[in-house]
């Protein structure tokens, strides 16, 4: 069995890794730290696994027999968490702590951008991840396969909405029930921090790219999940671009390409991604829809894990949307 830490167990990413670990069947919870919660039972905190783990109370201090530990604590507090984990502990890092490359190495430790779809066999070999953003996910895997082929040559359009939970569970003027029932808005219109990845990435593959990337994030009035529609120029026909994005997923058991228009709650509790592919005129849209706590955070990493350690990759995966 695999040994498992989290540190900062109370927020919903811990929650929902929790709920995910306790019915993966070649894993088990053995440290879970909380600052702010000490001694208490994690179920009195994250009550959907009331009945499943109900012996088991946050801690203060990592336990030390691990074989993996996932960072939840929040941005920019990685770096301290790493200073009590030996190095011979795995490490993935839900937090943006490490995903830009220059910020990707600590302390002896190299942190490996953790998208399956990207660099599967380079995770299989790392020890430490960094668990890409959840609009970066979403954003990613609408144009992987594009850049893949050399094929991004003007200006890339992105609207996406995101639920609730990707602001966190802490209070703010913006997540609580009163402001979000029956609201939209937008923020960090063509600044968010996801762009830094997206970015990254598609430089990775397409060293000569050099266009604007124009990305409007909106709030949305529902609890979770994102959908994305990203917009560019493209020559090739319709038919023949879906042909090449079903070929470049094809090995990848989390993404689908859907043939008819799709909308966010076909991924709700799951780990999928489902794009859906049109054209008009001379742009090529792709609408991606994912659910931003498991695809975007915790089911990702596991996903992450399985690779690791050369488990089935969706080993503890198989999960059913929430469709109605």
């Amino acid at each position: 069995m695999i040994e498992i830490g989290i540190i900062g167990g109370t927020g919903y990413t811990a929650g929902e890794l929790i709920r995910l670990i306790i019915h993966h069947p070649k894993s088990n919870i053995r440290s879970v730290v909380s600052r702010s919660h000490p001694g208490e039972l994690i179920h009195l905190i994250h009550q959907d696994v009331l009945g499943e783990i109900e012996n088991i109370r946050f801690t203060t201090v990592i336990d030390k027999n691990l074989d993996v530990v996932f960072l939840c604590s929040g941005h920019g507090r990685s770096r301290k968490e790493l200073n009590d984990i030996s190095s011979k502990i795995k490490v993935i890092d839900l937090n943006q702590d490490f995903r830009i490359s220059c910020q990707s190495f600590f302390n002896g430790r190299n942190f490996i951008y953790g998208l399956p779809e990207l660099q599967r066999d380079l995770i299989k070999t790392s020890n430490n991840i960094a668990n890409p953003g959840c609009f970066a996910t979403a954003i990613l895997l609408s144009i992987l396969p594009l850049a893949s082929k050399n094929l991004l040559r003007d200006i890339i359009h992105i609207s996406a909405v995101t639920g609730s939970t990707g602001s966190g569970r802490k209070h703010s003027d913006t997540n609580h029930f009163s402001w979000r029932n029956n609201n939209i808005s937008t923020y960090k219109i063509f600044k968010h921090q996801h762009l830094q990845e997206i970015k990254q990435i598609i430089r990775h593959l397409q060293k000569d790219f050099s266009s604007k990337i124009y990305f409007v994030p909106y709030r949305g009035n529902f609890s979770r999940g994102i959908i994305a529609t990203t917009y560019t120029y493209s020559a090739f026909p319709l038919d023949e671009t879906i042909s090449m994005y079903k070929e470049y997923y094809k090995n990848h058991p989390f993404v689908y390409i859907s043939d008819i228009n799709i909308d966010v709650k076909q991924v709700i509790n799951t780990n999928k991604c489902i794009l859906h592919l049109l054209k008009e005129e001379d742009q090529l849209i792709i609408i991606s829809i994912i659910d931003n706590l498991i695809k975007g955070a915790s089911g990702q990493a596991i996903q992450n894990m399985n690779l690791m350690f050369n488990l089935e990759e969706g080993c503890g995966l198989r999960l059913k949307s929430v469709r109605f």
